[in-house]
């Protein structure tokens, strides 16, 4: 007995010992929960200070639309129905303007004709009199309810529409079920089109107008954004693997930029679809390209998955050969410096809106060290070599063989942007200075024993100039001449 009776003394005692440990340690974890939430708030803030400026609008546009319930001369006006206006800068108001204008225009008109289907369908019933005017309300509630949740099935429409769907249906069910039981329908129909219209305007209005956060230019943004990622990574690749750069924390940190490319996809897609709803703005068109962001995209997720296969090699579980490695390291040097600069000039010219030219003498220079590469591995002897310790460098080879092949078809695809969208042309950076003409020619000194004299024959060639900033032909041409000294 005494032993149990200590065993329970002993147990409440640690009992509330944890009690009161807990409470003491409470001011303690509450403020640091205080200061992890005040940090949590700055850094979110930081990161984007537009999340901010669009809380505010949010508040002013409440605080706009509650007047048709706080000013009686309005109240008077609407009614109850002023709660819809309220409802609808709620669930509109997004943080981008094409976000916004979506969701307000689907609902405007989701609502105008819902509506009228509503108040049509309400006197259709009447004409069935009394028994029969709830099973026409009720067939035509099913069919169009059924109708319209099917086609919100369909991609165009769920990725354009969907919410002008739903509200169709919520609208038209509210009506035709409320009609059969308020009298003046059509007043109430009115009110609730009437005080949506007025908070979709202001969330319209005040989104577009002040301090605009465009999903276009985002998108813009975010393309360019993910090209450089992948010029950064062969930059850093190429001072890694071939150990050529000097800085290798730099290198290492330029390394992992491009995985957030690998899940850009739903983002792009999203932008593009809310980007088709915002007027001209900017630099960008009322029918701006926006669908041609979403193959340059494609494109330069394709060529990521291409770079986390070369990232897997970067430490190869089997040693590679120092001699077939010295033998191809210049080429794939060339190609990786070469298609980095080839990016980044790229992902310049999306950021200025200006041609990708300047990319291409980059990617004729990748080329051409693809090609030394061949020679070079043609010269290669496999006498008495490990294959197995060539197979590594080789496939690092051939990865940006086809890495330079995906950065050429990002810079026709972009090329065919600046095409649609009217980018400006870069004037080339020539010297109005003429070009020397230099006077090639060929010598032949020809003895004549007989008569003693040297004959020298000048034959003129052909001499093409690409010098000058018209990139004209020209072309000296003259007639033999004939020296001759007796």
């Amino acid at each position: 007995m005494d032993i149990e009776s200590t065993t329970q003394v002993n147990n409440k005692a640690g009992f509330f010992a944890q009690w009161w440990g807990a409470l003491k340690a409470l001011p303690t974890n509450f403020k640091s929960k205080v200061i992890n939430t005040t940090r949590s708030i700055k850094k979110i803030g930081k990161d984007d200070p537009r999340r901010v400026i669009h809380s505010l609008k949010v508040g002013v546009a409440l605080t706009l639309v509650s007047l048709l319930y706080y000013w009686r001369p309005l109240y008077d006006g609407f009614g109850v129905a002023g709660m819809w206006a309220v409802l609808t800068v709620v669930v509109v108001f997004e943080f981008t303007v094409g976000a916004t204008l979506s969701k307000s225009l689907n609902r405007g008109f989701a609502t105008l004709l819902a509506g009228a289907l509503g108040v049509g369908g309400q006197h259709l019933a009447t004409a069935f009199g009394e028994r029969g005017e709830a099973a026409v309300l009720g067939t035509l509630v099913f069919f169009l309810a059924a109708g319209s949740t099917f086609f919100r099935f369909f991609p165009k429409i769920k990725a354009r529409y969907d919410y002008g769907m739903v509200i169709f249906i919520l609208t038209f069910c509210l009506v035709a079920v409320s009609g059969y039981r308020v009298e003046e329908l059509l007043e109430l129909a009115h009110q609730r089109l009437s005080t949506i219209i007025i908070g979709a305007a202001t969330c319209m209005i005040i989104s577009i107008f002040i301090c605009p956060v465009w999903a276009g230019e985002d998108l813009h943004k975010l393309v360019a954004s993910n090209i450089e990622k992948l010029a950064n990574y062969l930059e850093g690749f190429e001072g890694e693997y071939f150990h050529c750069s000097e800085d290798k924390e730099k290198s290492k940190s330029l390394l992992q930029g491009y995985k957030s490319v690998l899940n850009s996809k739903a983002t792009e897609e999203s932008l593009t679809n809310l980007a088709r709803w915002e007027p001209g703005h900017g630099r960008f068109r009322l029918r701006h390209p926006w669908k041609q962001y979403l193959k340059i995209g494609a494109l330069a997720r394709e060529c990521a998955y291409k770079i986390e296969t070369l990232n897997s090699y970067l430490n190869p579980e089997i040693q590679a050969s120092l001699e077939f490695k010295c033998k191809v390291q210049e080429s794939c040097i060339k190609m990786s410096s070469e298609s980095n600069k080839a990016l980044k000039a790229i992902s310049s010219s999306i950021k200025t809106m200006t041609d990708p030219s300047a990319a291409k003498s980059h990617i004729e220079n990748s080329k051409i060290a693809n090609e030394d590469l061949k020679i070079a591995l043609e010269t290669v002897s496999l006498d008495d070599v490990d294959l197995l310790t060539i197979i590594p460098v080789a496939t690092v080879a051939k990865i940006l063989e086809e890495i330079t092949k995906s950065v050429e078809k990002i810079y026709e695809s972009v090329s065919e942007l600046s095409q649609l969208a009217h980018f400006k042309s870069v004037e080339p950076n020539v010297s109005p200075e003429k070009p020397h003409l230099l006077h090639r020619g060929i010598i032949k000194p020809v003895v004549e024993v007989d008569n003693h004299h040297v004959e020298i024959t000048i034959q003129d060639q052909e001499i093409i100039s690409t010098d000058s900033p018209e990139k004209e032909k020209l072309t000296i041409k003259s007639s033999s001449q004939r020296l001759q000294n007796v």
